[in-house]
């Protein structure tokens, strides 16, 4: 399930760039209730792209957007509640991973969703009744 940050330079502080993709991580396997699931961890991957400042915009202006999109089956995050709750919590981390002055507003946070089917790993194709399978062998 691929997380991928994307910052203006400057945004994103030393310890934060190093350190968003891992709590980011950490709060999907939580609002998902599957801590100490470690089939469903690794499942969970990302990367920060820092941008020079002047290619990022928001309203056809540019603006110091840190965008964070998490992308999952479409059996992740099922319910509204669950969606809500993960965009609470990437919130939260990319406050605390940004430069003082950061303004919240500037936060955006999205969700996309892909097809039963649409979704691999290794090159084989997953449903969701394959996911399923995956995690559930994972739960000790």
């Amino acid at each position: 399930m691929p997380i991928t940050v994307t910052a203006p330079q400057g945004v994103l502080t030393t310890a934060g760039e190093r350190e968003i993709l891992p709590r980011l991580t950490a709060a999907l396997v939580e609002v998902s209730g599957l801590t100490g699931n470690t089939a469903f961890t690794a499942m969970v991957g990302g990367t920060v792209h820092v941008l020079a400042p002047q290619h990022i915009y928001a309203g056809g202006i540019n603006r110091p957007v840190v965008m964070v999109e998490l992308k999952l089956p479409n059996i992740g995050l099922g319910t509204v509640q669950a969606r809500a709750a993960f965009i609470q919590a990437a919130t939260k981390i990319v406050d605390s991973s940004t430069v003082d002055g950061h303004d919240r507003g500037n936060t955006w946070v999205n969700i996309l969703n892909a097809p039963d089917g649409g979704w691999g790993l290794g090159g084989e194709a997953y449903t969701g009744e394959d996911l399923v399978a995956a995690i559930t062998a994972g739960v000790h």
